[in-house]
């Protein structure tokens, strides 16, 4: 790690950030009617304001590369900066300050997929990190199929050796970004005569090669932001599998570890984000309910919500070293998440009855069926509740395991979704 102190970082990270991007403007105070009602958990575009946007996240991020700032928490020997998680924030921090282009497109690469690429990766799939964090290069991740969501061990995409390739063959869902990327990461099911949470195996495959095929599915919120994958006979180079061959349960764990940790430390998880106090009390005030002790009593519940997961993400971050893998514990920032949303949402549709189900104009009304309609996909993304809720009580309090796992027999004599 180099010996970059924090001062001298802070000057380095502003320097940049001023000759490179504009101050936000000052928050204006939040006025019911005035400015955009949008509240949607998750972004919808249409495909030509998609690429003008992934492309500006592009040259955003080139621009950071060219100033080593791209990759903080990273080694030095594979192109990052090898500063600490303390570097990380504090610029994280400082750029929230500037009009900087959106990077959610990159939010699975770095958070997910580039982790588990430098737990588990070859010379040939490290390579590949720097380009990541540089904008070159878009990441997803395959695990989810039509017969294994929350059972991931249930997947049957198979791959199979020959020499050295291995030729994947199946379908993932749910993948988002998926159409925008250039690489993911892939779980399959390389020996069918093992137990089914063995005999699989993790590679980093080429989103562009011949027989990947990805095709749009459309949620209930009317948006396209996941997709289903097939894989016909696609070749994927041994040299770009992710750890030894049947040990691919390892390597999803430090996937989804990262990933719960993402999302449950997001700003969803930590703090009210677009569904902000102010904006509920103003909309109670509006529609006449600001004395009611009921609501009053939800909306003050809401907000301690929220800033208990806020506190207990950043303790939670304090101590964790760069690099280092989430534990199971921080399941339990993922499930504040999608309790907060859940919460939230039931408090709109008490406030706003009717309103939220019909589009009459009005602001600030039907905006809210968009957050509404999202919540139940957080409840699934990056592991369902009841999932989670197991994961904290077998592996963080002990607990005894849920019966009924066959661990034991081989997974083609399983029966199958």
């Amino acid at each position: 790690m180099t010996d970059t102190t924090l001062d001298e970082f802070r000057i380095e990270a502003t320097t940049f950030l001023e000759a490179n991007a504009a101050p936000k403007p000052a928050a204006a105070e939040f006025a019911w009617g005035q400015g955009d009602d949008d509240v949607a958990l998750f972004e919808e575009f249409t495909p030509a304001e998609e690429a003008r946007l992934l492309a500006a996240a592009k040259g955003w991020l080139g621009q950071r590369a060219e100033a080593d700032l791209h990759w903080i928490t990273g080694p030095t020997e594979l192109g990052g900066r090898g500063l600490s998680r303390a570097h990380e924030q504090l610029y994280r921090s400082l750029e929230g300050g500037y009009d900087v282009a959106n990077q959610s497109f990159f939010g699975i690469g770095f958070g997910m997929v580039a982790p588990t690429i430098l737990a588990h990766g070859t010379a040939e799939t490290h390579a590949y990190l720097s380009r990541m964090f540089s904008g070159e290069l878009v990441g997803c991740q395959l695990f989810s199929e039509p017969g294994a969501g929350s059972d991931l061990a249930g997947l049957q995409t198979k791959a199979e050796r020959d020499g050295d390739e291995w030729i994947v063959t199946g379908q993932k869902v749910w993948t988002s970004g998926a159409h925008y990327s250039d690489i993911g990461e892939i779980i399959c099911r390389t020996d069918p005569d093992m137990p089914k949470h063995k005999g699989l195996t993790g590679f980093v495959v080429d989103m562009h090669a011949p027989g990947v095929e990805v095709r749009p599915l459309r949620q209930m919120t009317g948006g396209t932001a996941f997709n289903e994958v097939f894989f016909n006979e696609v070749r994927v180079p041994d040299h770009h599998r992710l750890g030894d061959v049947n040990m691919g349960w390892s390597v999803a764990l430090t996937t989804l570890m990262n990933e719960r940790a993402s999302i449950g430390g997001g700003g969803g998880g930590g703090g009210l984000g677009l569904a902000s106090a102010t904006r509920l009390i103003e909309m109670m005030r509006h529609f006449g309910v600001s004395e009611d002790p009921v609501l009053r009593d939800e909306l003050a519940r809401l907000y301690t919500g929220y800033q208990v997961a806020k506190f207990t993400n950043m303790r939670a971050a304090a101590k964790m070293k760069a690099g280092g893998l989430p534990g199971p514990e921080l399941s339990i920032g993922k499930l504040a998440l999608t309790a907060n949303l859940t919460a939230t949402a039931e408090f709109v549709a008490k406030v706003l009855g009717p309103r939220v189900q019909a589009d009459t104009g009005e602001w600030g009304t039907w905006a809210w069926s968009m957050f509404i309609c999202g919540t139940p996909g957080m409840r699934i993304a990056g592991g369902s509740d009841e999932t989670l809720r197991n994961i904290v009580s077998e592996r963080v309090l002990g607990l005894p395991k849920e019966p009924g796992i066959d661990s034991k027999s081989p997974f083609k004599d399983l029966a199958k979704n």
